[in-house]
């Protein structure tokens, strides 16, 4: 378990940190976290260099639209980074601007657009509720400024299968899809986490007898996990949890900054962790501390980051978009 001094520098971090720190800028109140977490009309153009002379007008037009502007979440966080990044390696991009500022804002921003069938341009990350609450797309990245998709895999102290081999094992088994996790986040902006875990749970037993069948009952045995303070990591931590208590389980589940999740399982403060973003989020935390730490896979698979719009928008490529002039 957690040393309690340590444990309280760690929520500390954590908290103070929320989610400026994840490449998927994580979800605000509005989520891909408690970590916080458009476009246009116009049609896009066909192949880069290769437009007609109306889809470059339209490029041109969705550009104007938004005022060459990509409306972004926090300073801190990760996509906010890459972001930037694509502003200096797209020439498509030339001339435009990212409205850093917060989840909330782009969320609003975004809704109010939605409504509207106007254009906007957001920088996107999933999972999180607002690819289930409107029909949102990325657009193609040719230079793969943002990387490749990623997956949220479950990390286990390197004792825990001789120690505690049920924990072991329903960690191991647990996963579920991209569609779970932002459907779950959805629900989760009228109700609380732990509610809508119950309720997703009651659902879904089914899935959650795979995960627990075959392990033996316990009274009460003490177990902790480890999670970043983002509402895709609550979510997923949530019902693993109730999963462990149908067994027995005593659990708690602490939030903590991403860099701590790894130190924690790597040291065996905690027993495991369901939150470690990979290859490209974690990656570094990872490498530091892979040797001490047990890698039981994805627990979910598609998680991704870019620039996203509403499918009603005509454009499909960062390069179909027109610089500024």
């Amino acid at each position: 378990m957690f040393k309690k001094n340590w444990k309280k520098i760690a929520l500390t971090a954590g908290m103070s940190l929320t989610m400026l720190t994840a490449a998927c800028g994580q979800d605000e109140s509005g989520e891909s976290g408690s970590e916080g977490s458009g476009e246009g009309s116009g049609s896009s153009g066909e192949e880069s260099g290769e437009s007609s002379g109306d889809q470059t007008e339209s490029s041109a037009n969705v550009g104007e639209a938004v005022e060459y502007t990509i409306t972004g979440i926090e300073p801190g966080a990760g996509i906010t980074q890459s972001t930037d990044d694509a502003l200096s390696e797209y020439d498509s991009l030339a001339g435009w601007e990212q409205n850093a500022s917060s989840t909330a804002a782009m969320l609003s921003e975004l809704r109010t657009r939605y409504d509207n069938e106007e254009p906007i341009v957001i920088t996107g990350w999933n999972p999180h509720y607002k690819f289930a609450q409107f029909d949102l797309k990325y657009l193609e990245d040719p230079q793969n400024v943002y990387g490749e998709a990623e997956e949220i895999r479950t990390l286990a102290r390197t004792k825990l299968e001789e120690d505690m081999p049920g924990v072991y094992k329903i960690l191991d088994r647990f996963e579920w899809t991209l569609e779970d996790s932002e459907s779950f986040l959805l629900e989760a902006q009228e109700k609380d986490i732990e509610t809508v875990a119950q309720e997703w749970v009651d659902n879904n037993q089914d899935k959650v007898d795979e995960w627990i069948n075959g392990v033996e009952s316990v009274d009460g045995e003490e177990v902790e996990l480890a999670l970043t303070p983002w509402d895709s990591e609550r979510a997923s931590s949530a019902v693993v949890k109730l999963a462990l208590e149908q067994k027995g389980y005593d659990v708690t589940l602490t939030p903590v900054d991403p860099s701590v999740v790894f130190e924690a399982v790597a040291n065996g403060d905690v027993d495991g962790s369901t939150a470690a973003w990979m290859p490209e989020t974690h990656g570094t935390f990872y490498e530091e501390h892979k040797d001490n730490i047990v890698d039981l896979g994805a627990n979910l698979e598609g998680a991704k980051t870019g620039l996203a719009v509403p499918t009603y928008m005509d454009i499909e490529s960062i390069e179909d978009l027109q610089p500024a002039e």
